[in-house]
This record gives C-alpha cells, sequence and structure tokens, in this order.
C-alpha cells in the first residue's frame, strides 16, 4: 500500500454505534461485467435498511469523519512511492476506460477513491469492488429506496451525519467519503471482519452472496502497487 505523509485522523474508537443495515437495489453486476470483459458476478440480493438514532459520541465521530470537503491533495513519503501511485492509477484506468469513456473525469474518480479509502484506512481494491458490486460505477445510480451515488449511500446519512441535503450526495468526493466512512464505521464495529462489516453496510449480515460478490468484484482491482 502506498504510504502518505499526512493521513487525517478521524476519532472511531468509543463507538456505541447504531445498528444501520443498508439496502440496494438488485444491480445487475454481470451486464458491465461483460463489457469490460470482465468475470460475471452473481446478481446480490438487496439487504432491508434500518434507520436507528445515532448515540451522540457516535454521531460527532461520524460527522468530523465526513467534514472538510477540500480535494484530494496526496502527499507521498518518497519518490517510489509517488511512482508507485502513477504505476496504479496507470493500471486502474486502462481497467475502467470502457465504463468512464472520459479520461480526466475517470482520472478524478479513482484519485478520489484511492484518497478517501486510505483516509478511513480501508483496503482501495476493496472498495472498488464494493463500488462495481453497488453502482457499477454510474455516479447517479439510485436504488428502488433512493440510496444514491457510486456507494448507494441512503440519503439519511445526510441528515444524521451531514448538512441536511441529501442532493449533495450525488457529489464525487461526498459519495465517496460518506461510503467510505460509513464502511469504517461497520468494520470498526465488527472488530476488522470485512465478511461482516460488508454485510452491515449491504443489511444482510452474516449472509455470504454481498460479501462474495464484492470479494468476486475486487479481484478485478487487484494490483501491485495497491
Amino acid at each position: 500500500m502506498t504510504a502518505l505523509v499526512e493521513r487525517a485522523s478521524v476519532p472511531w474508537a468509543g463507538a456505541e454505534t447504531l445498528l444501520v443495515s443498508r439496502r440496494s437495489c438488485l444491480i445487475s453486476v454481470a451486464s458491465w461485467s461483460v463489457g469490460l470483459g470482465l468475470p460475471v458476478l452473481p446478481l446480490v440480493a438487496a439487504g432491508g435498511q434500518l434507520e436507528e438514532p445515532l448515540a451522540d459520541s457516535v454521531r460527532g465521530a461520524l460527522s468530523a469523519a465526513i467534514a472538510n470537503h477540500a480535494p484530494p491533495v496526496p502527499e507521498f513519503a518518497s519518490l517510489e512511492a509517488r511512482l508507485a501511485h502513477l504505476r496504479w492509477l496507470g493500471a486502474m484506468s486502462d481497467r475502467l476506460h470502457r465504463r468512464k469513456t472520459d479520461f480526466q473525469t475517470r482520472i478524478e474518480f479513482l484519485q478520489t477513491v484511492w484518497y478517501e479509502s486510505r483516509r478511513a484506512g480501508l483496503d482501495t481494491t476493496l472498495v472498488l469492488g464494493l463500488i462495481q458490486v453497488e453502482s457499477a460505477f454510474r455516479k447517479f445510480a439510485i436504488s428502488r429506496v433512493g440510496a444514491r451515488g457510486y456507494m448507494q449511500i441512503m440519503p439519511f446519512w445526510s441528515r444524521l451525519i451531514g448538512d441536511g441535503d441529501p442532493g449533495k450526495l450525488f457529489n464525487m468526493q461526498t459519495n465517496l467519503r460518506f461510503g467510505c466512512v460509513i464502511f469504517r464505521h461497520y468494520l470498526d464495529r465488527e472488530r476488522g471482519d470485512t465478511f461482516l462489516a460488508l454485510g452491515r453496510y449491504n443489511g444482510s449480515r452474516g449472509r455470504a452472496e454481498y460479501p462474495n460478490a464484492v470479494y468476486a468484484a475486487a479481484k478485478n482491482w487487484v494490483h501491485a502497487d495497491a
């Protein structure tokens, strides 16, 4: 994993946490995978989402974690670290080309995924797999229950930990930051168990379909410099 000189400090500890499940629509990962020449993944059944109150300490920690939406400006510990990042960026850009044909849009998206996943202490490869399953990399994806954007964020999160404007969930960086922060929250809740954390993200904790689909999708984004 490429090293960053500075990384945001996010106060995750002490989360009494809510049990917030997620629901996303049935996403046909198969259709977009075929177009990219990627392995066809199974459809994943949506889970039911429950909204429950957040403890004040949890709300404060998560609100702080999504604050400050300055554009991502990565800093590197060495020239080699920067070169490794550029190798990763070039490889991922090639793989994503058919889905995002505009070069600048594609690079900005990948840079932001890279930055926000590391800011939250997540595996970037796994986050890309999650985005593939959730939205097939569609910025304006909307599920049948209203989940929005790349990482299919439910609008109530804007009220709980944001500024109350769910329209901003279609902003690329806002959506990716919310998604990474929420997944980090679930990962901490599950003491680092990605299988259970992915289940919480989807609202299907304990079931294998969704985590296995994300793991399979993540294999499309594996790279030595990730």
